[in-house]
């Protein structure tokens, strides 16, 4: 079949003209990063030299900023101890283990102005997953918080990491405050560990770096490390599952993500003031939407990030949503839920609040629904992947964002839907997203087998199953590898959990498929209780409940209460790891029937 708008214009482009999105990307303003990180930073210092680009919110109310002109200062000095201390190269990757705080924007800023490699890492990894990682990425520095210094002994030995610098949640912050953090760290939360490996504080680090450029002539010499990076070159290894579930480093340019901010930009730009919005940065930074969304996105238009270093409990968010004028919220389907389930946020909400991005799994239903009659504003669904830096598309901001829609491709984007035999489907069909843009990686580190399996012909196969509308509107049915077969029936469990997740009595739901005898598999679904709810959750309320809104075969056999569920950091729900736990049930139940 051919390709369903391949002799007409993308239907997604007249949705663009009619809410005043430009169609076609601009030429990229800036070559790289450090180009970019030195003139936004240069802009808005000029502005004023004491706006806060970046602010630092701890659970009590505790805080500390650090202006624009600061950082390009202070990330000008990390990037000279780099080159001119650590004697690293353009190329040579660096690894930075840090929850959100002050420090993660001076260090990630101070790698690419110098020409390094980023290689994001999630602050709670195991020294085995570090390792792997570490070893894979071929990383020779490793920027480290400092409440996780116990793993480094049994890391550095196995790794090629010949230089380690460590950083600490308050850093940055005014001496009163920094002082009493660090206290109860050390002495009642007692979670800073002794450092027994050759080490240098952050600030120690940013001291040398300034007296190399010092002695270099000054610190227009750090510009000499960026001015040749062409946009091509590697800026990210970003490390993923990707779309088949193995752990690998997607390679993401210069040019990816200037392209993507300017996606994001040309999407949701038409509703953000430049100089005047604050963001709510409770996502990681080391995840790829907080990364480009948050860190990169809102710098280019001078906003104010306010960093959360731990999101939870959500109560952690309180003194940040009450002392700072948020106009904007980036989040996944948990973080809001958790918002809206907490009595502080719900009759005290953020009064500047402008618009909320959801983005990293499936936003119920339910909870837009709610959070916009609490917040008064809307909440916009997109998508996207590491692989694509990550936005692929986005609901345009104009009147209501359409409910259950990841929206529109974002300019500069092409979509194909797919099915299983690569053939094009017609509107309205389910078939697996394609994507063409020039925010696509250049593939996996060191993985032609697995970057092959993905980039076909210049498109990327995500994984992911859409349908799409004649207007170019695109709803995620699943991924494919999360789809229950029942009975010969393709079964999607974000269906079923939307349906279920309209019960008051449910906080939280995952669906995933179990081993069936007569039907190959069946549904079961893992919910969580409501404590808002009075009286229990009962499995038959919840399959009664399903019973009205679902074909019998998508109805799930099974229910497990649990009071949680297992999540990544930054709040997806992990349905492999409910799946593993059906995989191993069922091993045991066969187990017992050849053995009883």
């Amino acid at each position: 079949m051919q390709h369903p708008f391949a002799n007409t214009p993308r239907p997604w482009v007249a949705v663009y003209r009619a809410v005043g999105i430009t169609p076609e990307l601009p030429p990229l303003s800036h070559p790289n990063l450090g180009a970019f990180v030195h003139e936004a930073c240069t802009r808005w210092a000029r502005e004023s030299k004491v706006k806060a680009a970046f602010t630092c919110v701890v659970p009590n109310g505790m805080n500390g900023s650090l202006s624009f002109a600061k950082v390009d200062e202070l990330s000008d000095y990390f990037a000279a101890y780099l080159r001119e201390v650590l004697g690293l190269h353009a190329g040579d990757r660096v690894a930075v283990q840090m929850p959100n705080g002050l420090a993660y924007p001076v260090v990630a800023f101070g790698i690419l102005k110098a020409g390094c490699v980023l290689v994001n890492t999630n602050p709670l990894y195991t020294p085995a997953e570090m390792v792997h990682q570490y070893k894979d990425a071929g990383v020779k520095a490793l920027v480290l918080i400092d409440m996780f210094a116990d793993k480094l002994p049994s890391v550095l030995s196995m790794t090629t990491i010949k230089h380690v610098v460590l950083a600490g949640v308050s850093e940055f912050f005014p001496i009163i405050p920094k002082t009493i953090i660090r206290g109860v760290q050390k002495v009642w939360a007692q979670v800073l560990p002794p450092v027994t490996v050759p080490h240098t504080r952050i600030a120690a680090a940013l001291a040398q770096g300034r007296a190399a450029l010092q002695k270099a002539g000054g610190r227009l010499h750090a510009q000499n490390y960026w001015k040749a990076i062409q946009p091509h070159e590697l800026a990210l290894l970003q490390y993923t599952g990707g779309t088949t579930g193995v752990s690998k480093g997607a390679m993401i340019s210069h040019g990816n993500l200037l392209n993507n901010v300017q996606q994001m930009l040309a999407m949701g730009g038409t509703h953000m003031e430049p100089g005047k919005e604050c963001v709510l940065t409770a996502l990681p930074i080391y995840h790829i939407f907080a990364f480009t969304a948050n860190l990169l996105g809102f710098l280019a238009i001078g906003g104010q990030n306010i960093l959360i270093p731990s999101p939870r409990p959500v109560q952690n968010l309180q003194r940040a949503v009450e002392n700072y004028p948020i106009t904007w919220i980036t989040g996944v389907n948990t973080l809001y839920n958790g918002l809206l389930n907490e009595e502080w946020f719900v009759a005290y909400p953020p009064r500047k609040l402008k618009a909320s991005i959801a983005g990293g799994t499936s936003l119920h239903n339910a909870v837009a629904k709610r959070w916009r009659e609490v917040t008064k504003t809307p909440i916009a669904e997109g998508y996207g992947l590491t692989e694509t830096s990550p936005v692929v598309s986005f609901n345009p901001l104009h009147g209501e964002p359409r409910l259950g829609s990841i929206g529109i491709p974002a300019p500069g984007t092409d979509i194909r839907l797919v099915d299983e035999n690569g053939v094009d489907v017609s509107f309205g069909q389910g078939g697996e997203i394609y994507v063409k843009g020039p925010q696509v990686m250049q593939g996996y580190w060191h993985q032609p087998a697995e970057t092959a399996a993905v980039l076909r012909d210049g498109w990327l196969a995500t994984g992911d199953v859409a349908e799409m509308d004649d207007q170019g509107f695109m709803h995620i049915v699943d991924r494919k590898k999360d789809m229950i077969l029942v009975s010969g029936f393709n079964v999607y469990p974000n269906e079923i959990e939307e349906v279920i997740a309209e019960m008051d009595a449910v906080l939280e739901v995952a669906v995933v498929g179990t081993p069936d005898e007569k039907t190959g598999e069946a549904v079961r679904a893992y919910v969580v209780h409501n404590p808002e709810h009075d009286g229990e959750l009962q499995p038959e309320a919840v399959i009664a409940h399903c019973r009205k809104f679902l074909a019998a075969y998508k109805v799930p056999k099974s229910i497990v209460i649990r009071e949680e569920l297992p999540k990544t950091v930054v709040g997806k729900v992990l349905r492999k790891n409910l799946k593993a736990e059906v995989k191993a049930e069922w091993q045991e139940q066969l187990r017992a029937n050849l053995h009883p």
